[in-house]
């Protein structure tokens, strides 16, 4: 299929043919679904932690007589039924990373390329570069452009001026052709691939 490329002062520079391996599968839920959860999986700390009963403060000695008394027996004060006891089967420190196979990882990248596709919300932009690092200038780009949220993909290196811009403008992001994922695609209202970005990702993921 055919796309447009721009550049960064909305003026035409030419067709690309995108590859329908890539751009053309059908899009499946149900594996956006799964690659969203892996990698949110993944980005989670897994820091909360309660204390538990041997780490609690407080006497190891038995509180009074196991007998006689008419209350519950007790050998311990750190026990959950009392104030400042330790927290029965509370969160621990622990990864919340799961496995996900490459075959889905990949088919899910397609589906998520194929889906701005789809809804005309992909861009090919000529190259992602600035003279200066000026954020007014980009704006300005930005706003002849309608882009109120994109995510920009480069190619290996990104251009230092443009990086520096972009820094300071809210809902728009840009990374280099090596991480793209599936859930910074999705967020993202317009994705925009430069040329040499979409060189690098047809040769990966055909």
């Amino acid at each position: 299929m055919e796309c447009e490329v721009l550049t960064l002062e909305n003026k035409q520079a030419g067709k690309v043919n995108l590859s329908d391996e890539v751009f053309g599968v059908d899009v499946r839920r149900d594996i956006l679904q799964r690659a969203v959860k892996w990698q949110l999986a993944k980005r989670q700390s897994g820091s909360h932690k309660t204390k538990e009963r041997w780490e609690v403060r407080g006497t190891t000695g038995k509180m009074y007589r196991q007998k006689g008394t008419g209350r519950a027996r007790h050998g311990s004060r750190r026990v959950s039924q009392f104030v400042g006891g330790g927290v029965t089967f509370g969160p621990r420190v622990r990864s919340h990373a799961h496995s996900l196979p490459k075959k889905v990882r990949r088919l899910a990248l397609k589906c998520a390329l194929s889906s701005k596709q789809t809804e005309g919300k992909l861009v090919v932009l000529d190259a992602a570069v600035l003279e200066k690092p000026k954020t007014k200038v980009l704006a300005t780009h930005l706003l002849e452009l309608g882009w109120q949220s994109a995510l920009v993909i480069d190619g290996a290196q990104i251009d230092n001026n443009f990086r520096r811009a972009v820094d300071n403008l809210p809902n728009i992001d840009v990374i280099p052709s090596q991480g793209i994922n599936v859930y910074d695609i999705l967020r993202c209202d317009v994705l925009v691939l430069t040329k040499s970005a979409l060189g690098v990702l047809e040769e990966r993921l055909k």
